[in-house]
């Protein structure tokens, strides 16, 4: 498989480390993984602002970049969600539906493509798992409160292979934490009160460390834990399952 790795804007900016880890992770499980210098966005910012035209450029470039690709596997499933729900507005050109479809989420790629059954990686901590909105709604990742399947989460199965690693039972296990992209900038009080639920949810489980598969949500929650003071640290799914035995 000729495989291409999409790092989201806000991983190559500020946790550069999350994109190292799925790159490591990709490579232990034996595949050849490729990273196009010239990617950029995925185009969700824009979009989720209600400025979808002006995304248009950027869509088409991520075409032009990642075509050639049997798969494109990234750390984000908000990034994935997007490219396969919104790129429907430009051309369907049979490089846009290939990209559509195989354009996945790193937890997609490992369950449905390579099929992982277990991992040699070691984490020895309490862990909360923070189900992010476009993975487990959009991807459907997961079952969903609202769904009401007795499913397992994509995550979750994952997380499960990990040694060491104690998963706790949350009473809220798939509730938003607040983020939403621009919503997080235009509604910030609620926003920030939807993070502190998040938050006391985890620490009432007595969680180490919060993982999820969205950065973005993980540095929402961040802040809030840094403002207040918490040692609960957060750390993406592929830092956890790239921790080796």
């Amino acid at each position: 498989m000729k495989i291409a790795l999409f790092i989201p804007c806000y991983i190559d900016q500020f946790y550069p480390q999350v994109g190292i880890a799925t790159l490591e992770l990709l490579e232990s499980l034996g595949c050849t993984v490729h990273f196009p210098e010239g990617q950029t966005c995925c185009g969700q910012p824009m979009a989720n602002t209600g400025c979808e035209q002006d995304a248009i450029p950027t869509y088409e470039h991520y075409v032009e970049t990642f075509s050639g690709y049997d798969y494109v596997v990234t750390p984000s499933g908000s990034c994935a969600y997007h490219v396969r729900k919104h790129y429907d507005i430009i051309e369907q050109t049979d490089a846009v539906q290939h990209l559509r479809k195989r354009t996945l989420d790193l937890s997609e790629f490992l369950l449905d493509v390579l099929k992982v059954e277990q991992l040699n990686a070691r984490f020895p901590a309490k862990v909360g798992l923070h189900q992010s909105c476009h993975g487990l709604r959009g991807l459907r990742l997961g079952p969903g409160s609202e769904r009401n399947l007795n499913a397992p989460s994509a995550l979750h199965t994952l997380l499960s292979m990990v040694e060491g690693v104690e998963i706790a039972e949350l009473e809220r296990a798939d509730e938003c934490c607040g983020f939403g992209g621009t919503f997080a900038i235009n509604e910030p009080d609620i926003s920030a009160k939807m993070g502190k639920d998040r938050i006391a949810d985890h620490a009432r489980a007595g969680v180490e460390v919060i993982t999820a598969g969205d950065m973005s949500c993980l540095m929402h929650l961040e802040g809030i834990l840094r403002r207040q003071g918490s040692p609960i640290q957060v750390k993406h799914i592929a830092e956890i399952l790239n921790t080796k035995a």
